[in-house]
Parts: C-alpha cells; structure tokens; sequence
C-alpha cells in the first residue's frame, strides 16, 4: 500500500500558515500543480538564501536536501537553480521564507 500524499497547494498552504505563526513570513514565488506538483523551499537570511529540495531518505521516509550547498549563495545563484528546476518541472512549487537561522518553519528532516 503506498504512502497517502496531501496535495501540493494544501501542503504549501499549511507551510506558509507554520511561518507566518512561528515569525517567518512566507510567501509563494511560483504556482505549481495545486494536486500533484513538487515543492521548493527558498530559505533567505543575511548570508544569502538555501534551497531545499524535496527528496528521500535511505529508508524512503520524506526529507529535504540542501539543494544548494550546506552554504548560503547569492540571489543570482538561487534564481538559477530555480529556472532549471521549473525548465525541469514546471508543476513545480517555490515558496520562500525569512529564515536568519536557515531553517524551515515546518518540520523537516534535513539531508
């Protein structure tokens, strides 16, 4: 029996509601499919911003990679990994939050 999945535009809703309580706005930078696409979390703070792409684990249980690197880069970096994942999918999510501490405002295991 495969896992059960909640639908991209809920889950980004209820990501961005998580932010907004725990004192990280958040808001959507590109609409994705509303049932089945993927999400990409932009993470912006002073150094700069991480992406984290949804991805999984050994076992096969839901996590998030650094996509860019354990480090920070600059906006043109981050936008650039952006458009080829979009070129990629384009039922892509991207949703950015104000992060000083680089860490999502939802529960999220980090890869």
């Amino acid at each position: 029996m495969s896992e059960a999945r909640v639908k991209a535009g809920i889950w980004v809703q209820a990501a961005l509601r998580m932010g907004g309580a725990d004192g990280r706005p958040g808001m959507v930078i590109h609409r994705g499919d509303a049932d089945a696409g993927g999400v990409l979390v932009l993470l912006r703070g002073r150094m700069g911003i991480v992406a984290l792409s949804q991805t999984r684990d050994g076992a096969g249980q839901p996590a998030w990679l650094r996509a860019t690197g354990p480090d920070p880069v600059d906006e043109a970096r981050a936008d650039e990994y952006v458009g080829k994942q979009r070129r990629f999918d384009p039922d892509l999510w991207v949703i950015e939050f104000e992060a000083p501490d680089y860490l999502p405002p939802f529960e999220a295991k980090l890869l």
